[in-house]
């Protein structure tokens, strides 16, 4: 029987032999003629069983109480682990923030060099070849120059020496 049956049942009893019992011819419907012997008996095995029962329902309200208190430390434990595991994740998941945020400024950077250096390159070989052109420009006009000169005292050497390419003074 499950705890609490026993009890129920001789309570069960006693409100039968109550029920059953007859009204005396006196003293209306409220009052009954009851075998005390049987009740006696039946109170006796009341008072018999409740210590057991009281016993057993402590018992179970114990067992219960250690169940749902090592219910919430497992529940307990299982939260703190979940909170440690997303402590962790948002940790690793802050490195790869900034590994990426580090990895964006480098880039740019190295973008930024390469724009600066590009430029500055394309400067200076302007720069150079604007230099080359001016040093080309002089080489060829003192080559003109030179040219015409050649050709000056040719024509003049010509007309005073009688057709004799050589110089003067005889060395070229």
């Amino acid at each position: 029987m499950l705890p609490g049956e026993e009890i129920e049942t001789l309570v069960d009893e006693l409100e039968s032999i109550i029920t059953e019992a007859k009204s005396p011819l006196t003293g209306g419907g409220q009052k009954k003629i009851v075998d005390s012997q049987d009740a006696y008996e039946l109170l006796d095995e009341i008072r018999r069983v409740f210590p057991q029962e009281f016993a057993d329902a402590r018992r179970i309200l114990k067992e219960q109480d250690e169940l749902l208190a090592h219910a919430q430390q497992q529940a307990d434990s299982i939260i703190a682990d979940a909170q440690q595991q997303a402590m962790i994740l948002a940790s690793d998941q802050e490195v790869v923030r900034l590994a990426q945020q580090q990895a964006d400024n480098t880039r740019d950077q190295a973008q930024q060099y390469e724009r600066d250096t590009r430029y500055n390159a394309e400067e200076y070989a302007e720069s150079v070849l604007a230099q080359l052109e001016e040093n080309l420009k002089s080489i060829t006009g003192s080559v003109s120059r030179c040219r015409q000169t050649l050709s000056d005292n040719s024509s003049n050497s010509s007309r005073g020496n009688g057709g004799s390419n050589a110089p003067a003074n005889g060395s070229w």
